[in-house]
């Protein structure tokens, strides 16, 4: 079954959390569950807004999902309610990474739409927002999710958040920073019917003209009127019934069909040097992952940071020259971060055969361990490489390559740090 991120927080906030919620917040439980009927949405949207920004906005949502899941607050939700909860304040600041200095204005407008308290409206966000990254955090860490791939699935779970939306919230579509689907098929919709009434009422005066003046060419032009004015309405149909549609399922499939370019940026070493990367990209997570302290970024052998520029030749384990920079880069990491020791893993989709697949995949990850050798890395520090085929790939054999090409790839584990 394809997953549904808003099913799947949805799932969380159970009647007892409800209940809870209430008690804790001093409100209504029907005020508590119509909030959070705009509470869900609304985060869920602000998230999406983010991740489809950008390769980097989409790795950011990656690091911070996984991070979230890895806590283990999906099994203490009630926990999260409480203004003087260390964890709400979390939330909150949750909320300020998607949302901004639009977090208030949004906090308003669920304490209005359900007549609960703002504090409480803050709460309830509070309390959501890491459970939506936790689930999204579980889904990616068990499909080895890439920035790329992450911005293709929440691209494609756009439209189900915004009709979720209840109608007395709809401008937050726009706040969020969603748009609002449908708004320019309506309009189109309403020109039509303007169109419509005109052809109609053109029509009426000209049979009455006819009708008044009963000159036996009446009929006739009464005819050729007519179906002038339909051809000029069903062509300007059509039209307004592109240019209003068309821009909707682009703006749908932006992230996915033509992603914005990736922001070069430095990434500072412990020994002073600098890497040329790309933000969000394996260099910039993963230094960022081995400076962290946070208990969250403590070592997870489930837990991957997929190369973003490293290709081999059709069909084989030879590394592209383009790409020995990357490998360079992760080379230079590891001499700064001496004690770090990393898993290489290769990935192939599913086409061919699984034993050809598994032959493949374990010859790139071997290619690469000898490539960072040969760069200066030490030995000590690569720990093994492992192919695993095509036992993780998502996308069908006989999907399109643009699909398919998310599955082939070449991860690093982090064993030690």
């Amino acid at each position: 079954m394809a997953f549904n991120l808003l099913d799947s927080v949805k799932g969380l906030i159970s009647p007892d959390l409800i209940s809870k919620a209430a008690s804790t917040l001093g409100e209504t439980e029907a005020g508590v569950s119509k909030a959070v009927s705009g509470v869900v949405p609304s985060i869920l949207g602000s998230i999406i807004s983010k991740g489809t920004s950008d390769i980097g906005g989409a790795g950011s949502v990656l690091s911070l999902a996984k991070n979230v899941a890895d806590s283990g607050v999906l099994g203490n939700l009630a926990g999260l309610l409480g203004s003087g909860a260390s964890t709400a304040a979390g939330g909150i600041n949750m909320l300020k990474t998607f949302l901004g200095d639009k977090l208030g204005s949004v906090v308003s407008s669920i304490s209005n739409f359900a007549g609960i308290k703002e504090s409480s409206a803050s709460s309830l966000m509070s309390m959501v927002a890491p459970a939506a990254l936790g689930v999204l955090g579980k889904h990616v860490t068990e499909n080895d999710m890439t920035p790329s791939s992450l911005s293709n699935m929440l691209s494609s779970q756009k439209s189900s958040i915004l009709g979720a939306i209840p109608g007395g919230l709809s401008s937050l579509a726009s706040t969020i920073g969603l748009g609002s689907i449908g708004s320019a098929a309506s309009s189109a919709a309403a020109g039509i019917r303007r169109e419509a009434g005109s052809a109609i009422r053109s029509v009426e005066a000209a049979a009455t003209t006819v009708e008044r003046k009963r000159n036996w060419w009446g009929p006739l032009l009464f005819a050729l009127l007519a179906i002038f004015l339909l051809i000029v309405l069903f062509r300007r149909c059509g039209s307004e019934s592109t240019s209003s549609t068309t821009p909707m399922d682009t703006a749908v499939a932006a992230p996915v069909t033509a992603p914005s370019a990736p922001v070069s940026i430095k990434v500072k070493l412990p020994d002073g040097s600098e890497l040329d990367a790309y933000k969000g990209g394996i260099e910039d997570m993963l230094v960022t992952y081995l400076n962290s302290t946070n208990s969250a970024d403590s070592i997870n052998h489930n837990r991957w940071f997929d190369f973003d520029n490293l290709n081999f030749k059709t069909n084989s384990a030879e590394i592209t020259d383009e790409s020995m920079r990357q490998v360079q880069n992760i080379a230079a990491i590891l001499k700064a971060f001496p004690k770090v020791k990393i898993k290489i893993g290769g990935y192939t989709d599913k086409t061919g055969t699984e034993d050809a697949n598994m032959k493949l995949s374990q010859s790139r990850a071997d290619a690469l361990v000898a490539a960072l050798k040969s760069a200066g890395a030490s030995e000590g520090q690569l720990v093994g490489a492992e192919g695993y085929g095509s036992k993780f790939a998502t996308a069908a054999a006989d999907a399109p390559d643009e699909e398919r090409k998310k599955d082939r790839r070449i991860s690093v584990s982090v064993r030690e740090k």
